[in-house]
């Protein structure tokens, strides 16, 4: 089972921490959890930034659970006046990296690079204890500037 804290505020800016069990329903519990805080953000964002966090997070969780095997992993989302950052923290010290992809669908590949070019930054911190996956998206998406 997965669980969940209530959004909080951080410097006055809306933000939302979910600590998940690795299993295969976290990336669907990290979807609400961000499309709940998406939706009560003022101004909002646009669909197409929208839907690119909101993927992004899918993206980031289900890496977590099908590639690190650690125990939980904790998804923070903090928005700024024209940014939301998407961070997935896990206790594997070993980055994401490009492979090339399956197109038969059997063996992934696409995940990564897909939120290399949804995001405007990402970067990855590595402690001894783990590391921490950071994509920034645009408040207005790319199709409305």
């Amino acid at each position: 089972m997965s669980s969940a804290t209530a959004p909080h505020r951080v410097s006055a800016a809306p933000s939302l921490v979910v600590t998940l069990e690795n299993c295969p329903e976290a990336a669907a519990v990290a979807r609400d959890a961000a499309g709940d805080l998406l939706q009560g953000l003022g101004p909002p964002l646009d669909r197409d930034a929208s839907d690119a966090v909101v993927l992004i997070v899918s993206e980031l969780v289900t890496n977590a659970v099908r590639h690190t095997r650690t125990a939980t992993c904790t998804l923070s989302l903090t928005a700024a006046p024209d940014t939301v950052t998407v961070s997935v923290t896990d206790s594997s010290t070993h980055p994401p990296r490009e492979r090339n992809p399956d197109v038969r669908g059997e063996g992934g590949g696409f995940g990564w690079p897909m939120v290399r070019r949804l995001a405007k930054a990402t970067w990855v911190e590595t402690t001894a204890r783990g590391k921490t996956v950071h994509a920034v998206v645009a408040r207005a998406g790319r199709g409305s500037a």
